[in-house]
């Protein structure tokens, strides 16, 4: 059990400095840090917003008597010694996606209503990014009060590229020696041990698209990012206005030059998690098939989009699969793009270990011929599975389940956490699983973000208390 003096200072260090938290995150939060490489510089590898993030994000950490480093803007840590050269790490991080539609909320501020804060990057992930700070800020106050560093060094990673490659963590690895153990507060308690692999691709047509094509669909777009679902797609057609049927989740706009622009609008979501969403891009070729909206040579694509937004399994495309370790694979459509003549449909998958890459290229690559298009694949990661009977895990959900009373087990999901990348590790807090939001309460990755900030106060007490016992822990 937790030991009951130090669950004390706890609780009060936590109500001492909650307002603090809850500015600190709005602190970054008000800073756009979407990835922009096309203004990266030497300093700013991911953009000049999320840099200004990561300062940002030091200077909390520096204010709470941490020791900070900036690592070439590429991410940045605060840290307090320990007596020997072991070293315990949390990473979150300071980018975010795209704002996206839809929102209620200024999604640059933090919003305080009915025990939730709102805005975008209070759940992914500043808000916990903040909290491992403060609870890094503990442990510093612990030894201050006893007069003797803690066993282990303690390192608050902070990371800038999360959302989009990860170069940030890639180049950490690569310039740094790996922490003797890390979590990430970038999911749900109790704990997650494994995380399925990620296909990344795109579906490309033929040159079919665009204005001298004289075809009637002459542009598709939709999407902000890959890993997520889409919640707003256009088209632009040759078509009079005025002559085009209403439809559920559509509008019109005449675009002058005979064209009609068709705005679709869907429910976004988390590519991990597409239960409960609603795909734009599906919504608008639904539009445009109903409506013959389209050229024969520009048909069979649509007809592929349909067939690509037809489940979020992958079993419309036929690359369905489970094990048991995982849930089932998910499959959702990101962006669609108009790029030199051709559409361009990405799609993000999360698969189990019963897969693998090369499986799926030998169903999507044919399919796609068979539509008249062709596929590839952008990016892949196998899927990561750790021991969840190490003790640096028990650790973790032990204190989770004295905490809560409950009688949690680690676990695994379809995201990919920082802890993929990492030898000893997993993904930590602060969100309880299968909680339902509030109506007016969005995701992570969607409009209206939102946390329970009861539920953030207790996680922040979880995470100090695991930290302190892993410092106890002889990290072999």
């Amino acid at each position: 059990m937790v030991d009951k003096k130090l669950a004390a200072r706890v609780d009060a260090y936590v109500d001492e400095v909650w307002d603090s938290v809850v500015s600190d995150i709005d602190t970054l939060v008000q800073i756009e840090s979407v990835e922009d490489l096309e203004h990266a510089t030497d300093g700013a590898p991911f953009g000049p917003a999320p840099r200004a993030a990561l300062d940002a994000a030091l200077s909390i950490a520096q204010r709470l008597g941490l020791d900070t480093v900036n690592c070439n803007g590429y991410i940045g840590y605060g840290q307090i010694d320990g007596h020997d050269d072991r070293q315990i790490a949390t990473i979150a991080h300071a980018d975010i996606v795209p704002l996206g539609t839809g929102w209620d909320f200024d999604p640059l501020r933090v919003t305080r209503k009915d025990g939730y804060l709102i805005g975008r990057g209070v759940a992914d992930d500043k808000g916990p990014l903040v909290l491992s700070l403060y609870a890094a800020a503990f442990v510093r106050r612990e030894a201050e009060r006893s007069g003797s560093a803690p066993n282990h060094t303690l390192r608050t990673l902070i990371g800038t590229n999360e959302e989009t490659s990860m170069g940030d963590v890639e180049w950490y690895l690569q310039n740094y020696r790996e922490p003797d153990f890390l979590f990430t507060p970038d999911a749900e308690f109790p704990l997650i041990c494994g995380e399925k692999g990620r296909v990344q691709g795109a579906f490309r047509s033929q040159a079919i698209a665009g204005k001298d094509s004289n075809n009637v669909l002459v542009s598709l777009d939709g999407g902000t990012v890959a890993n997520a679902v889409c919640s707003l797609a256009e088209a632009l057609v040759r078509a009079n206005t005025k002559e085009l049927p209403a439809a559920n989740n559509i509008e019109l706009e005449e675009a002058g030059d005979g064209l009609t622009r068709i705005v679709a609008h869907g429910k976004g979501g988390h590519a991990s998690m597409p239960e409960g969403t609603l795909n734009a891009i599906g919504v608008l070729v639904d539009y445009l098939l109903d409506n013959k909206l389209y050229s024969p040579s520009q048909q069979s694509y649509l007809e592929l989009e349909q067939k690509i937004m037809a489940s979020t399994d992958g079993s419309s495309l036929g690359i369905d699969a489970t094990d048991k370790f995982f849930e089932p694979l998910t499959c959702i459509g990101g962006t669609v793009r108009t790029n030199k003549g051709c559409f361009v449909q990405t799609i993000d998958v999360r698969y189990p270990t019963s897969t693998n890459v090369d499986k799926m290229c030998e169903v999507l690559e044919p399919l796609a011929q068979q539509y008249g298009a062709c596929f590839e694949v952008q990016a892949n990661m196998t899927p990561f599975l750790t021991d969840p009977e190490s003790p640096e895990i028990q650790t973790l959900v032990s204190t989770y389940n004295e905490y809560t009373g409950k009688h949690g087990r680690a676990f695994t999901i379809g995201g990919g956490t920082y802890a993929r990348h990492f030898s000893k590790a997993a993904a930590f807090g602060p969100f309880e699983h299968g909680v339902t939001l509030p109506s007016w309460v969005g995701p992570e990755h969607g409009p209206n973000e939102g946390v329970n900030e009861e539920e953030f106060k207790q996680a922040l007490k979880i995470y100090i208390v695991a930290i302190m016992r892993l410092m106890e822990i002889s990290l072999d």
